[in-house]
């Protein structure tokens, strides 16, 4: 029987932060799961990461196991009795391959679509350069940092470690029903953003009702080193 649906290496993970009102996220919040916030406010982040060493039910993937991934997505909770886990909504995710973006919206519900992609990171001494780009209506849109190398903790009670420590994936299938899995990987580090670059048409990419955010500065923008992560096979429906 299959345990581990997907194992990777999710490395130089971008977060950019917008704080929002609750009431944009309602059409996309999965039943049985409430918003999650920070401070009193609702994010939303706009991603950037790469996909390395990729393997679908532990058989690697040649050709399609190094990708770069856009996603939109928001924080949200679901309570348990005394549990409280706490996950993440996909607005949308992006990769450059239509067969990865096929297999993720049959097999977990997700809202993958395939669009160029491509990346440049250099990692010198002092500082890291990492830039995600991906084209859209013949525009090439990025997401860019320079941070500093050094590995640092989170800290506790720290927005990062709200942004970063959510992993549970909430997922909509219709009004009524709602799908729920797990990623597993370890706490992250992370690196001092030093600035940063956001040219995103997000109309295009996520709707009408995210396109005010193209004119916003991000609230934060951070940066994980990343890690080996696990998404398990069981799937729960609810």
């Amino acid at each position: 029987m299959f345990d581990t649906f997907l194992s990777a290496h999710w490395e130089n993970l971008i977060m950019a932060n917008y704080a929002v009102s609750p009431d944009l996220l309602i059409p996309y919040l999965p039943n049985g799961v409430q918003l999650d916030m920070f401070e009193n406010k609702i994010y939303v982040s706009l991603v950037g990461f790469m996909f390395n060493k990729t393997s679908l039910f532990n058989v690697p993937i040649p050709f399609f196991g190094t990708f770069e991934e856009i996603n939109l997505r928001f924080y949200v909770k679901k309570v348990e009795g005394n549990n409280i886990k706490r996950g993440v909504v996909f607005v949308n995710e992006t990769v450059p391959h239509k067969s990865v973006a096929w297999l993720a919206n049959k097999l977990y519900k997700e809202h993958y679509i395939a669009i160029p992609t491509k990346s440049k990171i250099e990692i010198t001494t002092p500082s890291k350069n990492i830039d995600y780009q991906w084209k859209i209506n013949n525009d090439w849109n990025h997401l860019a940092v320079n941070a500093a190398k050094e590995d640092l903790q989170m800290q506790e009670g720290s927005i990062e470690e709200f942004i970063f420590e959510h992993y549970y994936v909430y997922t909509k299938i219709n009004n009524e029903l709602s799908q729920e899995y797990k990623v597993n990987h370890p706490r992250w580090l992370v690196n001092k953003v030093i600035d940063y670059s956001v040219n995103c048409d997000f109309k295009s990419m996520y709707g009408e009702d995210f396109s005010f955010l193209r004119n916003n500065q991000p609230d934060s923008v951070f940066v994980a080193q990343g890690s080996s992560v696990t998404v398990k096979w069981k799937r729960t429906k609810f």
